[in-house]
């Protein structure tokens, strides 16, 4: 399901950072896109590569210094246009209102915390001897899930259904959020039986680390902000 409008805007405050956060990921992307045959030495050097943050031996190409921020540099990489639009339209949608709750600051702060979360729980998983290097945004975004599922349950999310046509249908976030969530799970349990942390390239179990962190931050925040009952909808 991919969600297209999550109803009429309800938020109090510009997503300046969440715009930010878009051009920054967009732009970063056609900086990639630009180098060409460049680009797989780019993502090895910026990506969050277990082996090297792991160890703190630095594979060459020779990586940032010290080697941990790659873990704030890997998640404004992505490895392709599929990757970066199914990011970026999550982030869209979701990412205002949570924004709107947590405010500015504290919101960049949750997001690069998530992400950071996310990449450490693939990390772990795929072990020292893992030399592939995870990118993208989406532990990042999947934090901004988990806290949306805690903010906005009854929220009704319009979503696109690619069965044999394109159908539009609505809603809830609890039902979208959950079955995302479900999947992830789902694939994580199979990369696991596999013996490996990653399915076809994708780091999903920094995608259910990210979720996770978001619910638990979120439920830990819910009651410092006076909401209202109507914002849980």
């Amino acid at each position: 399901m991919i969600p297209v409008d999550d109803g009429p805007r309800r938020v109090r405050r510009l997503p300046v950072v969440t715009v930010c956060l878009l051009i920054l990921n967009v732009s970063v992307f056609l900086y990639e896109v630009s180098l060409g045959a460049g680009t797989e030495q780019f993502i090895r050097t910026y990506g969050a590569v277990p082996r090297e943050i792991l160890t703190g031996q630095d594979i060459p190409p020779a990586g940032p210094d010290p080697l941990w921020l790659q873990l704030l540099t890997s998640m404004f990489l992505h490895g392709g246009w599929l990757h970066l639009i199914g990011n970026m339209i999550y982030l869209c949608i979701f990412g205002d209102d949570i924004e709107d709750v947590l405010g500015h600051g504290p919101y960049l702060l949750f997001y690069l915390g998530a992400g950071v979360a996310a990449s450490l729980v693939q990390l772990g998983l795929s072990g020292p001897g893992e030399a592939r290097p995870s990118v993208g945004a989406s532990g990042a975004i999947a934090g901004v899930l988990g806290a949306y599922l805690v903010f906005f349950p009854r929220r009704r999310i319009q979503v696109i259904v690619p069965v044999l046509f394109f159908a539009t249908v609505e809603v809830s976030a609890l039902v979208l959020l959950g079955f995302w969530f479900l999947l992830q799970f789902l694939n994580g349990l199979a990369a696991l039986g596999e013996g490996t942390a990653q399915v076809g390239g994708v780091a999903v179990w920094a995608h259910i680390g990210g979720f996770v962190v978001g619910v638990l931050v979120a439920l830990l925040m819910r009651s410092r902000f006076a909401l209202g009952r109507q914002a849980y909808t």
